[in-house]
């Protein structure tokens, strides 16, 4: 499944549009797929259900179109009626913005096992940071859909088709992000787009629910703020992810192809990885991951990139000290890989999140303002201290 993610997603991306089409795509939201962990009897029943979701994109356009994931599931996917919409409070359609989708002209979907879809443009014309509603109706269920696993915002089930309903009836809130994997926007030129690559620090693990506290989120809005309205970041983020092994989602170096470089109109990658690794190794007994290891890991992504015309900036992994995790030797190599980011020359820029986030009396350990309370993870201060680490020239 691995190696046909990235060439499904480059056929099915745009990317691959003539000159003559004058089309321009960039990804304006993103959830990277995932495989549904959660045990059976703990999951919701979709049959016959109506999902909804809200999202916020970055960067707006003249036209939208989904993405839809079943690639992380070996069976098909039935999917009856899809509306888009602007959104309310509470996900409500906003009346006389709903737009019925449709796939290849018809409305509804079969997505094959282990693909993704897209649906047909949507005459909507979006302004940047405007948040959608997404409503997906499942005539058939699903038993085990593509998931992205953590949310940072409410979903919704109910019962039925409710894809037309500006307020659902019945509705139950459900955890992960369901099937949707993308939203991206059309521009009359081609715009900057900038994936974010990383774990649930870059995932937005144990920002405030429902308010765009993410890191990437208040990027978005610091770029608006400074008039580059053409720019677009696509979140490719996934809590407990590895730069090497096998955590949550494929390691990084495996998903680099699909959730990076065959994003539509991706201009530059940001890589915050690598903690994961290094904590998850001492916390199983397993000899924890040298130094050259991980910058190996770099280097491959560095080299990549670069061969696709990508710009990678790298970002120095944040401390640690007083998480579960966190050991005198995982710190040693944690210095060792930042001090390399900050001195190589070898990627197209470096953003020293490490020193933004730090305790001044013990750069080991993360500046309390900023700790949620685990000592591993930001809280909506340390987001925003973060984004506001960025020098916006970066991404020329």
């Amino acid at each position: 499944m691995r190696a046909t993610r990235f060439f499904l997603a480059i056929a099915l991306s745009g990317g691959m549009s003539s000159a003559a089409d004058a089309e321009y795509w960039s990804r304006s939201w993103m959830a990277a797929p995932q495989v549904w962990t959660a045990p059976a009897d703990k999951r919701p029943d979709l049959t016959d259900r109506t999902i909804r979701q809200v999202v916020r994109i970055s960067g707006g356009g003249q036209r939208i179109r989904l993405r839809l994931s079943n690639e992380m599931t070996q069976e098909p996917l039935l999917v009856g009626a899809i509306h888009v919409a602007l959104a309310g409070e509470d996900g409500r359609i906003i009346p006389g913005s709903d737009h019925v989708l449709s796939f290849n002209g018809v409305q509804g979907a079969r997505l094959p096992a282990g693909a993704p879809l897209l649906s047909d443009p949507v005459d909507l014309s979006v302004k940047p940071l405007t948040s959608l509603t997404v409503s997906i109706h499942l005539p058939a269920g699903a038993a085990n859909p593509t998931v992205h696993s953590y949310a940072a915002a409410t979903s919704w089930i109910a019962p039925g088709d409710q894809t037309a309903a500006e307020q659902m009836s019945g509705a139950s809130i459900v955890g992960p992000r369901l099937i949707l994997s993308a939203v991206e926007v059309e521009t009359p030129r081609p715009a900057t787009t900038i994936v974010t690559l990383g774990d649930s620090i870059t995932d937005g693990v144990r920002a405030t629910n429902d308010s765009n506290r993410r890191w990437p989120d208040l990027l978005a809005e610091r770029l608006q703020k400074a008039g580059r309205k053409n720019v677009s970041i696509a979140n490719a983020g996934i809590s407990a992810n590895r730069l090497l092994s096998e955590g949550a989602g494929q390691n990084a170096l495996a998903r680099f192809d699909a959730d990076v470089l065959a994003v539509p109109g991706v201009t530059h990658v940001v890589l915050l990885e690598g903690v994961n690794d290094i904590g998850a190794a001492f916390a199983e007994k397993r000899p924890i991951p040298s130094a050259q290891d991980l910058i190996g890991a770099y280097r491959q992504m560095i080299t990549r990139a670069h061969g696709r015309g990508v710009k990678i900036i790298l970002a120095t992994i944040l401390p640690y000290k007083g998480a579960g995790y966190w050991s005198e030797q995982g710190e040693a190599v944690r210095m060792a890989v930042n001090d390399w980011i900050r001195t190589s020359g070898e990627a197209d820029g470096v953003v020293d999140l490490a020193k933004a986030t730090a305790d001044p009396s013990d750069p080991a350990r993360m500046a309390r303002p900023y700790d949620v309370g685990d000592a591993l993870h930001p809280n909506d201060a340390g987001f925003a201290v973060m984004a506001d680490a960025f020098d916006l020239r970066l991404f020329r």
